[in-house]
């Protein structure tokens, strides 16, 4: 069995260049190393691990199962040990605490830019890390402890968590100037059903959303192309691909100047509640805690 303690992080940092770049030669390059250095790390850790990592042939190497299993986990390790890196940095020039949030596009396209800029002036000291996730994994993160405090879609369960209100949006539908909706004040949503949509990729809260509001009316929705963000559903539309649901406040100005109009949803599960949330069981930091308690505030709602 491989003793953990006999892993060097110099050599799996060697192992990952070797995984990226596919090649002993090009990772010494890489790593400024030269190659018999990088040929006895790889040597040392198959010894280690007791099995071969690199299957050798004479255009490169390919990982073997094994090594495929040894990225995945190295990886994870070395992000971690950077981020200890940094927090212990962060800590020797006066940061007194982390917060690591996880939240959805909605929540970081309109609202925590300002609000955690409002946190932040008046708690110098602390960091916030901020990653952009879909709703179901935010609250799988913060129930694992992976993040201190998620904002997700209210559609997503969350029943390990202290759920609070953290905003409300209106969802409003995206259409070219020239489309037939454009003018119309509010639309219903099955009156849309016919066109062809501009998604976001699968997994989202709103792309549930909305396949499950078209299953209430006995309908399937049309979705033409697949993106991974707001923008990208507005460039999409306005190359006239089809029509999009997002939420109102994540429409700049900028993109009705451009030849797009919205029309407000008058379907009730259009408007939208923002959840924050801590896990029940973990105590929070300090300064985690008063970042909980500020999202939630009736201020930021």
């Amino acid at each position: 069995m491989a003793n953990p303690l006999h892993f060097d992080l110099q050599s799996l940092r060697v192992f990952i260049a070797v995984a990226e770049w596919g090649s002993l030669t090009r990772a010494a390059e890489h790593c400024q190393l030269t190659l018999s250095a990088v040929s006895k790390r790889i040597a040392e850790l198959e010894a280690v691990a007791d099995c071969a990592l690199l299957a050798r042939h004479a255009r490169g190497v390919e990982l073997t199962t094994a090594g495929r299993g040894l990225l995945a986990h190295a990886t994870q390790l070395l992000d971690q040990v950077n981020r200890m890196a940094s927090e212990m940095s962060d800590y020797a020039v006066g940061v007194r605490g982390h917060v690591r949030i996880w939240a959805n596009t909605s929540a970081i396209v309109q609202f925590l830019p300002g609000d955690l800029k409002a946190f932040l002036a008046i708690n110098p000291s602390v960091r916030i890390s901020l990653e952009e996730r879909l709703s179901n994994e935010i609250v799988e993160a913060v129930g694992t402890g992976k993040a201190d405090i998620g904002v997700f879609a209210d559609n997503v369960p969350a029943p390990m968590l202290e759920r609070r209100r953290y905003r409300g949006d209106q969802l409003v539908l995206l259409v070219p100037a020239s489309h037939r909706f454009a003018r119309r004040k509010t639309i219903g949503f099955d009156e849309a059903l016919d066109e062809e949509f501009v998604g976001l990729n699968e997994g989202s809260s709103l792309l549930s959303r909305m396949r499950e509001a078209a299953l209430a009316v006995n309908r399937a929705i049309r979705i033409r192309i697949q993106v991974t963000s707001f923008d990208g559903i507005c460039r999409m539309i306005e190359a006239g691909l089809g029509i999009g649901i997002l939420p109102q406040g994540a429409v700049r100005d900028e993109l009705r100047a451009a030849g797009l109009s919205t029309v407000p949803l008058r379907d009730p599960w259009a408007q939208r509640t923002l959840w924050v949330g801590a896990p029940r069981d973990r105590t929070l930091t300090p300064e985690a805690n008063r970042l909980f308690d500020f999202l939630s505030a009736p201020k930021a709602a």
